[in-house]
Order: structure tokens, then C-alpha cells, then sequence
């Protein structure tokens, strides 16, 4: 009966060290994930802003009495590329979005801008981006759910305690100032 006693300890000992790494594993990849998933809104972030600067030459040529709304995109650019932590940035894209569909009104009043190819080109390139912003975001969303989840419920929540990891993500939420959808004339 000793020898089975102990093969039960052994046994019981390595089905709870299991099911200890089992869950800080989930909560170090569930984190991991969210984390990827803000790079890639990052990327796209970044490619946005890098087209900005193309748009507003293309722009500046054919809207030379809107030099506010230039300044505007420009100065919301620079914003969203120095700004910090993901709600910084996420309020700094937000303002660029705004800026940008300013440019787009504008433009409607621009017949010769609206018929430019490169225009057309930017505006073609932008829509493409803000896809897959919006798809991004939506991963990061479901990323954040799995990892708050994670350290949300027992027995995870008794885990990410131990880890130091018990302060949910936020989740990447739209002013109502800017839920009014993007209008791209072509």
C-alpha cells in the first residue's frame, strides 16, 4: 500500500503542476497575442501615416485655400507618430481619421483633385488600409476578451494573481465623433 500511496502523491503532484503550467502558459500566450495584435494595428498605423504626406502634396496643389485643413492631416500625423502608449495612439489615429475625411469633403469641391490619378491612387490605397486597420482592431478586440477572460475567472484569476498580471487591457473603442462613416468619393 506505501508504493501505491506514493505513485498516487507522484501522480497527483504532476497532474497539479500541469494544470499549474497549463494556465500560466495560456495567460503568458493570451498576453503575447494581444500584444501582436496591437503591432499589427501598429503596422498599419504607420503605413497610413506614411501616405499622408504623398496625399497632402497631392492635395496642396489644387486646395490652396484650404491650407487649414492640410495643416490639420499634418499636424495629426505628427501626433499620431510620437505618441506613446496604444490609447495615445489610438486618440492620435482617431484625430488623423478625422483630418483625413476633412481632405476627402474638401475634396468633392475639386473636381480637377477628384480626377487626378494620384488622387484616385491615395485615396484607393487609404481605403485599403482602413480595411485592414478595422480588421486589426477587431483581433485586438478578440485578443483582449481571451486575456481579460484569462485573468477574469477562476482558477485564472487565482494564477495571474500570482503572476502580477490582474489589470485588464482596454479595449480599442471609437469616439462617437468618429463612428460616422469615412465617405470616399471615386
Amino acid at each position: 500500500m506505501g508504493g501505491l500511496g506514493i505513485l498516487l502523491a507522484i501522480v497527483l503532484v504532476l497532474a497539479i503542476a500541469a494544470f499549474f503550467f497549463g494556465y500560466y502558459n495560456r495567460i503568458i500566450v493570451l498576453s503575447n497575442r494581444a500584444d501582436n495584435a496591437w503591432s499589427q494595428i501598429d503596422v498599419q498605423l504607420k503605413k497610413r501615416a506614411d501616405l499622408v504626406p504623398n496625399l497632402v502634396e497631392t492635395v496642396r496643389g489644387y486646395m490652396a485655400h484650404e491650407q487649414k485643413a492640410i495643416e490639420m492631416v499634418t499636424q495629426a500625423r505628427e501626433r499620431m507618430l510620437s505618441s506613446g502608449d496604444v490609447k495615445e495612439r489610438m486618440d492620435a489615429s482617431n484625430a488623423l481619421t478625422g483630418a483625413l475625411k476633412t481632405i476627402f469633403a474638401l475634396a468633392e469641391n475639386y473636381p480637377a483633385l477628384l480626377a487626378s490619378e494620384n488622387f484616385k491612387l491615395l485615396q484607393e490605397e487609404l481605403d485599403g488600409i482602413e480595411s485592414k486597420i478595422a480588421y486589426a482592431r477587431q483581433f485586438y478586440n478578440d485578443a483582449v476578451l481571451g486575456y481579460n477572460n484569462a485573468i477574469s475567472t477562476v482558477p485564472g484569476r487565482w494564477f495571474a494573481g500570482m503572476m502580477g498580471r490582474t489589470t485588464q487591457r482596454l479595449y480599442l473603442e471609437i469616439p462617437e465623433a468618429e463612428r460616422a462613416p469615412v465617405k470616399v468619393t471615386f
